[in-house]
């Protein structure tokens, strides 16, 4: 199977070639590597360019926001399995691919997901939050739970007929993919019990108190829009991470 890594970029001159190269050290053969970019006013195209490979592909465009630019990378992709990897981030080691095609294939599933690293951003060794997914099960939608999203690899054909990010939400679009795939049209998932992505902290949904009121109230929608639940729900999610900043 092929694997389609999409990343989203703008003016990320300081972490895009850490990015590119977790990508090409992916000891998994069959890959391409999406890179849409909104057009950055900094060094991050040129960095590209002069660092291309044969697996590499990039748009550059002015775009709507990230998961506009998410959706572009899927409409480009030409993979059988779908993969986020921002620009921020880093596959926790380099079999990461390997892992993953082994488990889709093992287990002949629509979706596969594991664990993430919020680490420093000057130094990706540093663990500074420990999301741990565990295993899935469908009740735990209601409470709250989600895998992390990076690490939520989904078969293209899903988003063929499933639909894609929705861009009117502006931070949440990814809660509402998951609550879309697993909950409402229950589609199969797998856990890989590992760190898949190291995160560099200071996401957008997390960058300042105005941003995190404003996720929670997107949070709300999307679980309106999914009939999961509301305010408790979101209650529930948001408490549910706390363990994650002493697990290291």
């Amino acid at each position: 199977m092929k694997f389609s890594i999409i990343t989203a970029t703008y003016n990320n001159e300081t972490t895009i070639l850490n990015t590119i190269s977790s990508v090409v050290s992916q000891t998994y053969i069959n890959i391409e590597h999406i890179i849409i970019d909104g057009a950055s006013k900094d060094k991050t195209l040129s960095l590209i360019k002069n660092n291309a490979t044969k697996i590499l592909k990039v748009i550059s465009e002015p775009d709507n926001g990230i998961y506009d630019a998410l959706n572009k990378g899927i409409k480009n992709a030409t993979g059988d399995i779908i993969v986020f990897l921002h620009a921020d981030d880093i596959f926790a080691k380099n079999t990461i691919i390997e892992d993953a095609a082994k488990l889709f294939t093992n287990k002949q599933t629509d979706s596969i997901y594991g664990d993430l690293q919020y680490v420093s951003k000057e130094d990706t060794n540093k663990i500074i939050r420990y999301w741990k997914s565990g295993e899935f099960k469908f009740s735990k939608l209601k409470k709250g739970w989600m895998p992390p999203h990076p690490t939520f690899f989904v078969k293209k054909k899903i988003y063929d007929k499933l639909g894609t990010f929705d861009t009117s939400f502006r931070i949440a679009a990814d809660y509402d993919i998951i609550l879309r795939f697993l909950g409402q049209n229950k589609i199969s998932t797998a856990y890989l019990p590992q760190v898949m992505i190291k995160m560099r902290i200071g996401g957008e949904s997390n960058k300042s108190i105005k941003n995190i009121i404003k996720k929670m109230q997107e949070d709300v929608k999307v679980l309106k829009k999914n009939k999961f639940g509301g305010w408790y729900t979101v209650f529930l999610k948001n408490i549910i991470k706390i363990p994650q900043l002493f697990k290291k």
